[in-house]
């Protein structure tokens, strides 16, 4: 029996070693590169829906609100004062997970507020 498992495996598989192997392809695609790029679309579509007002967490882990939004970044407002930051390090995740709805919420008071 332990003749049988030390046996070279036969010449003519080759087809369904490449079968395997695209199978792997496959399974690597949809495991790995398709999550990623989907997250990569949500993070430039939240960064892209900023507006004044709203409360956001940095990446560094800074909390407060966008004071103004402008080409190459955001001002943000914190209790120190105003710093300018990339928007990139605005994240979406901690944003999401501290402010959760009360996000949107500030966005609608500040919007009620301007157009008083």
């Amino acid at each position: 029996m332990l003749t049988l498992f030390l046996q070279a495996p036969a010449q003519g598989n080759s087809t369904t070693m490449l079968m395997m192997m695209g199978v792997m392809v496959v399974g690597f695609y949809f495991l790995m590169i398709r999550p990623q790029m989907k997250k990569q679309k949500q993070e430039k579509k939240f960064q892209e829906d900023l507006k004044v007002g709203s409360r956001v967490v940095l990446t560094s882990g800074l909390h407060g609100r966008i004071a103004q939004i402008q080409e190459d970044g955001v001002v943000i407002e914190t209790l120190s004062g105003k710093l300018k930051f990339e928007k990139a390090a605005i994240s979406r995740e901690f944003t999401a997970t501290r402010f959760g709805d009360k996000a949107t919420a500030d966005k609608k008071e500040v919007i009620e507020t301007e157009k008083k």
